[in-house]
């Protein structure tokens, strides 16, 4: 029996759903990591350190991982402009999902010394160069697919494997948080690892039958030799998706990553916590498909530059709330958090997708999205645990919300509207 939705639908809901899918996967492997370098990598990987610097070590690899990603961008990016979008995001996928796994198997410090933190930092590298060369592909696969009027919405979808991919790593953590320290160090933190395998499988299967994105295939005649060269010749819209991208991933660094390392230390349980990156994980599944869907109707920059300054104003109040003990209002405080910062993070694919000429779009898209995570989402928590590694207060946390958000409002200044762009049109980069 034939399906009665049209082609061209079923085809953009393919891509949509394999774009989520990878999303899914990056978010997954990112936060298991980020919960684990909390809760369990200082014990396994730096047994000898101080608990303090045992938890900037761990944050330091998860670092790692970020710094690599901007190399990603780079590399799959180069070969996404010139070769297409669809071999790059089967190969990106198979080595996030790879490495992940080979974590998972690797032994402790115990079981073979200073060689288990070193192979630690190589996986996440190659996780990190995997990870960089993903979001960029997945991401243009649903632009270049969509029609231009509800671009934001179908990259909406796309942006929903974030919440998706953090809600499967919370439930999967806050499940090994119950087991006994003991079972939790020696074999239970594994657990979320060697489950990727089985979100790796559903990816690849799906990702292996959509189609070749039309608008490159379009602009054969007019792929750039050396893209990322084009991209640096005229940086501004390079720099622009970067500044932009930096409140974003800093307040998902601030609510998930390092708010389980903050929020223990000042007295709650570890579970209570989980249960709250639950509740932003739930938010953000809610929040991402409406204020996409928004960015259609209002334009990209409102949204956006709503997400951003409510973070500014909600800082301080944010902490407070935190600190106050209470967990009804630290649930309050995260959740709230997340609403903004979803503003911010879900027109992202869109607004970035419209900045850049199809020939050298894989490519800087890849590059300002990394380089934000890099900046916003990787040096965050480190930063962090090294400004409360004498004192535990909130006000440096305070500030780095406010400002990176500030940092956002300052990008949105210099962007003019998007929305609605035809992509095929676009060539080099718009500035």
């Amino acid at each position: 029996m034939k399906s009665s939705q049209p082609p061209a639908a079923s085809s953009l809901r393919r891509v949509a759903v394999s774009s989520m899918l990878g999303t899914a996967i990056e978010y997954y492997d990112f936060l298991i990591y980020a919960s684990l370098a909390a809760l369990v990598f200082g014990k396994v990987f730096f047994p000898n350190s101080d608990p303090a610097v045992a938890t900037i070590a761990s944050f330091g690899t998860f670092a790692a991982g970020y710094v690599a990603r901007p190399i990603g961008g780079i590399l799959f990016g180069h070969f996404g402009d010139r070769l297409g979008r669809k071999s790059m995001l089967v190969l990106t996928m198979t080595l996030m999902g790879v490495s992940s796994f080979l974590i998972g198997l690797l032994p402790g410090y115990a079981a073979i010394g200073v060689a288990a933190p070193v192979l630690l930092v190589v996986l996440r590298i190659v996780q990190g160069i995997a990870l960089g060369g993903e979001w960029g592909g997945a991401t243009l696969m649903v632009a270049e697919h969509a029609d231009p009027q509800r671009r934001g919405f179908w990259n909406g979808l796309m942006q929903m494997g974030s919440p998706i991919g953090s809600l499967l790593a919370t439930l999967v953590v806050t499940m090994v948080t119950w087991l006994p320290e003991d079972a939790m160090l020696s074999w239970g933190w594994r657990v979320p690892y060697l489950l990727s395998a089985l979100l790796l499988a559903a990816g690849l299967y799906i990702r292996m039958q959509v189609a070749e994105s039309p608008v490159f295939e379009k602009a054969a005649p007019q792929r750039r030799r050396l893209p990322f060269v084009e991209v640096l010749r005229r940086p501004v819209s390079f720099l622009l998706a970067t500044a932009v991208g930096i409140g974003p991933f800093a307040l998902t660094a601030l609510l998930s990553t390092y708010m389980i390392s903050y929020a223990t230390t000042i007295g709650y349980d570890t579970s209570t916590v989980m249960t709250g990156v639950l509740f932003v994980s739930c938010t953000a599944l809610v929040a991402i498909p409406l204020f996409s869907a928004l960015s259609d109707r209002t334009g990209r920059r409102a949204v956006v530059l709503g997400g951003a300054v409510g973070i500014v104003a909600f800082a301080w109040p944010m902490y407070a709330m935190v600190d106050s003990g209470s967990v009804a209002l630290l649930y309050a405080a995260m959740v709230l958090g997340q609403v903004l910062q979803s503003a911010m993070y879900a027109p992202l694919g869109a607004l970035l997708s419209e900045l850049f000429g199809t020939s050298v779009r894989y490519t800087g898209v890849s590059m300002g999205y990394q380089l934000a995570a890099l900046v916003g989402g990787g040096f965050t928590p480190l930063l962090a645990s090294v400004l409360l590694a004498t004192q535990v207060r909130s006000t440096p946390l305070m500030l780095l919300a406010a400002g990176c958000g500030a940092v956002t409002i300052a990008a949105l200044a210099c962007i003019r509207e998007t929305r609605g762009l035809d992509l095929s049109t676009l060539e080099g980069e718009r500035s």
